[in-house]
């Protein structure tokens, strides 16, 4: 799983907790929908402001969802011995 799924991951489910849509929320964010749509995929990155301004509309701490996100992320399989590149 990239890292771009799981923050789509993330923001999609703190919104479907606040029972939003997405168009509520875009509207209420100053997004796009369908750039909030892409986010929710995984097909675009947003950037900090992007973030802030979802938090602020879901009233979540940005520093909550982040936190969400690196845990996911730290979930994911660290590459095995053989399959890391040597140092030179």
């Amino acid at each position: 799983m990239k890292l771009e799924d799981i923050i789509g991951n993330a923001i999609r489910k703190y919104r479907k907790q606040r029972n939003y849509s997405q168009e509520k929320l875009a509207l209420e964010s100053n997004l796009d929908r369908s750039f909030l749509s892409e986010i929710e995929r995984g097909v675009k990155k947003p950037t900090v402001h992007t973030i802030f301004a979802i938090c602020k509309t879901l009233e979540i701490k940005p520093s909550a969802l982040i936190h969400e996100i690196e845990t996911e992320y730290e979930k994911i399989e660290e590459p095995n011995d053989e399959q890391k590149s040597p140092i030179e």
